[in-house]
């Protein structure tokens, strides 16, 4: 035998064995791979359970409180209907007039108090500056006298309810009647927008 084929021979058997090492090492290392992704997804699925249990028991949480919230509310406006009921029952036996309105005072200053405690705010508007943010103006009133942009009349109160504005009051405000080449004329325009 030739002395390179001996040696290729030999490089062979020392491929083949090599090779086989290396297979077997790379199987175990696939079989190591795979057993961690099932580990992962295994911890996939718990975290996917606990998450969702979480939502739920996220969601129960939410609507009881919502309920309890509101129960508390129908508790506080049941001592509105008593003194109603109270003030009904005095105007009926007193048949004064005056006893029902302290009576029907004395309920709407029970009643304001109460949405107060809820969050709820009065919008002061008279003699503010109209801002379109808190208020809504239904007439524009034509006045020689400063200052312009003035709430002169509230028409119906307007509510701010834990920061936001729920219901803008509605109110007239003042206009500052300019200066004007035409007095005349001027007033015949105001006269015709005040009867409209």
């Amino acid at each position: 035998m030739d002395p390179a084929e001996t040696k290729e021979k030999g490089e062979e058997s020392e491929a083949k064995p090599l090779q086989e090492d290396e297979i077997v090492k790379l199987k175990k290392q696939l079989e190591e791979e795979r057993e961690r992704a099932e580990q992962y997804l295994n911890q996939l699925k718990y975290l996917q359970a606990d998450f969702d249990n979480y939502c739920k028991q996220s969601k129960k949480w939410t609507e009881e409180t919502i309920k309890f919230a509101n129960e508390l509310l129908i508790t506080k406006l049941l001592k509105v209907i008593d003194t109603l009921e109270l003030a009904i029952k005095s105007a009926r036996e007193a048949a004064d007039r005056e006893a029902l309105i302290k009576g029907v005072e004395i309920t709407l200053k029970s009643f304001e108090n109460i949405l107060k405690e809820e969050g709820l705010e009065k919008i002061e508007s008279l003699g503010k500056k109209f801002d379109p943010t808190f208020h809504q103006a239904v007439e524009q009133v034509i006045t020689n006298d400063p200052p312009d942009d003035i709430v002169i009349e509230e028409l119906r109160k307007g509510y701010i309810f834990k920061g936001k504005v729920i219901r803008p009051s509605m109110v007239k405000v003042a206009k500052l009647l300019k200066d004007d080449p035409n007095p005349k004329m001027r007033e015949d325009d105001i006269k015709s927008e005040q009867s409209n």
